[in-house]
Formats: C-alpha cells, structure tokens, sequence
C-alpha cells in the first residue's frame, strides 16, 4: 500500500503555495484586518489557480478531486493565514451544492470563486465576512439550511483576529434556499472539523518556520539563541507534535474521500491533534520569540491568533475527547470498513 500522494498533488500543492507567497504576504493579510479589497485581491488570485473549484465536478467547471488532493491546499491556506470565508467556500460548499438541487446551477460560478460561502452553527457560530457572502450555511437540530445571505440579519462580533470580520444571525426573512438532512449535515461537520485540523497543521507549520528563524539570527551572551539545547529541545518538540499530527489529518481526509461511515471520528481524531498541537508550537513559537513575539505588530500574531480561533472552532480538543469517549464506551467502531459512498 502506497501512503504518499501522487506527483500532480503536490505539484498543485506547490503552485498554490507560488500564488500564496506572492499574493498572500503578512503584508496583505494585515492590509485585510481594515480594507476588504485587500482580502479579495488574495480571493481572486487563488479563484484563478482553481481553489475554489477542486471539489466541484468537471461538467461543472471544476477540478473534480476529492478531500484528499485538497488537505495540502488548505494546508498551504493555513500557512499563508488567508483572510476570508475561503474554506467555507472550497471544502464545505461544493458537497452542500451538489446536494442541493435549488442551488445546482450555482456550482459553475461557485468554481470560479464567484460565489462566496461563510456558514454558522452550534460549533462555529460566528459567520466569516457575512454581509460580503451570496449564502450562509447554517446548522440546526433538524439539519443543514442553506440561506441568502441577503435575506439574514446580521450583528458584527469582535473577533480577536483582525482577518476574520465576524457576523453572528439574529433573525431571517422568507425561507431558505435549501433545507437538507441530517445525513448531510453529519457530512457537514466531519468535513468542517477536517478541513480546520488541515489549516491549524499549516498555522503550526508556519510558526515553527518564524520559530526557527528568529533563533537563528536572535543573539544572548554572544551566540545565537539557537545554539542553546534548551531552545533546540522546544523547537523539537513543537516538530515532532506536528509530525505526528498530521497523519492524522491526512486519514481524516482520506475516510472522507473512501470511508464516510467512519468520518465523524477521523475527523474528531484529526481535530484534536491539530488543536492541540496549535497550542503547543504557538507557545513554543512565543516563548522562542521573547518580548518581541508578544508586540501586536510582529508577524507572529497573524499565525498565533488565527490559530487560537480555529483551535476553538469546530470543537475544541476537549471537545472531540469527551466525544471520542463517548464513542468508545458506546461500543462505536473508529473506522468502518464499509466504502458506502456519501449520498
């Protein structure tokens, strides 16, 4: 059995991290805290390169992969910290469309990034850059309903990191676009909780790059900080938590894409270790960086406070613990062997 992925993921993985570095600086991601236009710059870019399209249907106009050649992009997403409802709308809105009958249509412009998604429920309650939205997803006991963004009212929320512009709904007008099942709504959310462990995974990359960085250059009694076992111990260890988090990403990815069944707890597995291992290289990453890391104008805040954000959405770590608990004592199976296909 062959566990790596092929040559044309990673290419793609590696062309979008091109667009990222270039369009997505900390620059950019600062200038969208104030200036939406800066945030669609970086929406553009990555529509033309096809993000948004990868999970869509060929017929459609899009890429027709699946949740496995996806979890690199949205890794690289994490990595560059890009502003906006961007994996709403690549990783949980073409699952919610193709379901939708009412919304079928709307799969082409949602291809090309001319749809815009943000989504609000029990585990993620404040919706992403709403007002600017064309639908919002919103979770409830019966099931997933699919809204006009338009036909929402909305309250802004104080959000601790400055890229997400966050809304919460106080009321609807009319009725919503689509009203789907529990079926899909449990696909919803383990493909949710996956999709964010794959953008903390990148977060954490990120801030063990700026870690390691800032040791090799940062000086104390003469030699770089760097040098000392006890910062190389830190930085270790904030490594080998990543290492080990992420295969777990890349299973929750792939029960998506081969075992559905069995998604709910991949992706709980998933989330959890990424939670925790944001925690964990966010605290190495600040105590390496010193008083600096703790200015709100270095870089390291981008990466820290979107990271703090996602380890809360979707479930925090405790959260999925006591779910996977649960689970356990129930008699629940982790992985199913069954390959029954998402209807």
């Amino acid at each position: 059995m062959r566990f790596a992925f092929d040559a044309d993921t990673l290419l793609l993985r590696d062309a979008v991290r091109d667009v990222l570095d270039d369009a997505c600086t900390p620059a950019a991601v600062r200038a969208s805290w104030t200036d939406a236009a800066a945030a669609r710059q970086v929406w553009d870019r990555l529509a033309d390169a096809g993000v948004f399209g990868m999970l869509v249907d060929e017929s459609c106009g899009g890429l027709g992969l699946g949740p496995v050649e996806q979890v690199l992009v949205l890794e690289e997403l994490g990595r560059a910290a890009a502003p906006g409802p961007i994996v709403e709308t690549a990783a949980l809105a073409p699952g919610v469309f193709a379901a939708a009958p009412a919304l079928g249509q709307r799969r082409a412009a949602l291809a090309a990034g001319g749809v815009r998604v943000c989504r609000s429920g029990p585990l993620a309650p404040y919706a992403i850059d709403a007002p600017s939205c064309d639908v919002v997803l919103v979770e409830s006991s019966a099931g997933l309903a699919v809204w006009e963004s338009a036909s929402v009212r909305w309250e802004a929320a104080r959000s601790v990191d400055g890229a997400r512009r966050l809304y919460r709904p106080v009321g609807e007008a009319g009725a919503p676009v689509a009203a789907l099942g529990p079926d899909v709504l449990t696909w919803f959310n383990a493909a949710a909780a996956a999709a964010s462990a794959a953008v903390l995974i990148g977060l954490s990359s990120r801030m063990l790059e700026l870690a390691v960085e800032y040791a090799k250059i940062r000086t104390q009694f003469g030699q770089p900080i760097g040098s000392f076992q006890a910062v190389q111990h830190r930085l270790a260890d904030a490594a080998i938590a990543i290492e080990f988090a992420r295969p777990m990403v890349y299973r929750a990815a792939w029960t998506l894409a081969n075992q559905p069944a069995a998604a709910a707890h991949a992706s709980s597995i998933a989330k959890m270790f990424a939670s925790d291992v944001a925690h964990t290289v966010g605290q190495a990453a600040l105590q390496v960086h010193g008083a600096i890391g703790y200015s709100y104008e270095h870089d390291l805040h981008l990466y820290m406070k979107r990271a703090w954000a996602l380890a809360a959405t979707d479930g925090d770590a405790a959260w999925h613990r006591r779910r996977l608990s649960d689970a356990l004592f129930a008699g629940d199976t982790f992985f199913s062997t069954t390959e029954t296909p998402h209807g």
